[in-house]
């Protein structure tokens, strides 16, 4: 068994690693006004379901064109690579896990230089909140639950990481104090995640 409290990370990306800019009220509202029928009030890939072929197409389309947006105005949160690369040079496994699509998250990766070992995106099944796609990632990374951790800025991230038995940690963006109570740990840094997955200081440092 591993000496550090934590054998993986597992990383939100939108608001986590990069800033997409995305809005998804203004996503919302595009797409209700080009459906022809029901509008969609809460998250849209609950909502595709319900949605005739024809809405679900237009809602997809517009979907992914904010997304491919996104991708095109992301900016790297600070430290995001460097994190990345001093976990795994300390043995903690990494991994993405997005509702974003598959194109997306390939088009950041292009990017910008996030070296993980596994990712997850909403075409490969169940899609946060729901814990399975942390268990899968947990498997695939040949990993324990409860030594993961589940990095992100929204309750879903923190619902699925905590259904699934791993460290649900929030990090701290504008706009998301509402969800600081479903989190068990509260960061504003991502350096903070080195020392809370192994006593990992900055640059590769043990801390005190």
């Amino acid at each position: 068994m591993s000496a550090r409290p934590y054998d993986a990370v597992i990383f939100d990306l939108d608001g986590t690693l990069v800033d997409s800019r995305l809005d998804f009220a203004a996503i919302r509202q595009e797409i209700n006004a080009s459906i022809s029928e029901g509008k969609i009030d809460g998250p849209i890939l609950e909502a595709l379901p319900s949605l005739s072929p024809q809405n679900r197409a237009i809602t997809e389309r517009i979907l992914e064109e904010h997304e491919r947006r996104g991708v095109e105005e992301a900016t790297e949160f600070p430290g995001a690579v460097r994190v990345l690369e001093e976990l795994s040079s300390e043995g903690i496994r990494t991994a993405i896990l997005t509702r974003n699509s598959r194109v997306s998250l390939e088009a950041i990766l292009e990017r910008f230089p996030f070296e993980v070992e596994a990712t997850r995106t909403r075409e490969d099944g169940l899609t946060k909140p729901d814990p399975e796609p942390v268990r899968a990632l947990c498997e695939r990374l040949e990993v324990a639950p409860e030594r993961t951790i589940g990095v992100g800025d929204y309750r879903f991230d923190l619902e699925a990481a905590r259904a699934a038995g791993a460290l649900a940690i929030l990090v701290r963006r504008p706009g998301n104090a509402a969800f600081e109570t479903l989190a068990e740990r509260v960061i504003d840094d991502l350096d903070e995640i080195l020392a809370i997955a192994g006593g990992i200081g900055p640059s590769g440092a043990e801390s005190p």
